[in-house]
């Protein structure tokens, strides 16, 4: 998130040493100091005599933040009686953490005018109001504030949460139809009528038989016919008259 509202408020920054600085003296010891600038702001510690490599100072200046400027310059310098100073290293000092944060204690790089690495200063940087302005967000805040969390991030609930919806709607059972159509009973013959007892003295029923029962013996004894004559003895055909040789045709 981008830090503003830091206009006119003061930041503390204390030069406490210098590491393994260049050496620019052949025969003595080198007379080192520090210069300081933000915006239109310098300062410059003590020279510290004979402070060869590592010289320590441990000074405090107090600078007026301005909006919109967010770094410190830094230059190291090698202290002549006779001739000017001598340029040992330049470094720029980051403020974000400090005024995020309210401190930081760090040493930070400086390279000489060809580029080379000619050694370290450190700097203790104090804000006393780190969370009283927030700056507007960024558009990269935005995204990080509206993005979503992380997969093993739990969420808390105030209260129990609700059981999720059924994501289908419940089945109705349906019983299998049955292969024989169903038919209602009658209401005239349901239930069955009450069983009525045959009336006495007609049981067991009586049978029915012909008026000629018992059957009559077999072969039947013959009858009269209609047709023909049958002789006295009743033998078909009668026996011709008597004295009638041959017979006559018939």
């Amino acid at each position: 998130m981008a830090i503003c509202g830091i206009q006119g408020f003061p930041l503390e920054v204390t030069v406490v040493a210098c590491y393994n600085l260049e050496d620019k003296e052949w025969i003595s010891r080198q007379d080192p100091y520090v210069s300081v600038e933000y915006g239109n702001t310098k300062y410059r510690t003590k020279t510290c005599t004979d402070g060869g490599r590592n010289p320590v100072f441990q000074e405090k200046f107090i600078f007026t933040l301005v909006e919109g400027l967010r770094e410190l310059s830094v230059v190291v310098w090698n202290s002549h009686t006779l001739s000017a100073d001598e340029h040992i290293g330049t470094g720029r000092i980051q403020l974000h953490k400090a005024l995020s944060q309210g401190f930081d204690d760090a040493s930070w790089p400086i390279q000489s005018k060809t580029g080379r690495h000619s050694g370290e200063v450190r700097l203790m940087l104090h804000y006393s109001n780190p969370n009283q302005h927030k700056g507007k967000m960024t558009p990269s805040d935005l995204g990080s504030k509206y993005a979503s969390p992380p997969l093993n991030q739990v969420l808390p609930y105030p209260s129990m949460p609700p059981a999720p919806a059924a994501l289908y709607p419940a089945t109705t059972t349906y019983s299998s139809p049955s292969p024989y159509m169903g038919y209602s009973p009658n209401p005239a013959s349901y239930p069955p009528p009450p069983h009525v007892p045959p009336p006495a003295g007609r049981y067991p029923p009586q049978a029915c038989f012909p008026a000629a029962y018992p059957p009559q013996a077999y072969p039947p004894a013959p009858q009269p016919s209609t047709y023909y004559p049958t002789g006295a003895s009743g033998v078909y055909p009668p026996p011709p008259p008597p004295g009638t040789y041959p017979p006559p045709p018939y």
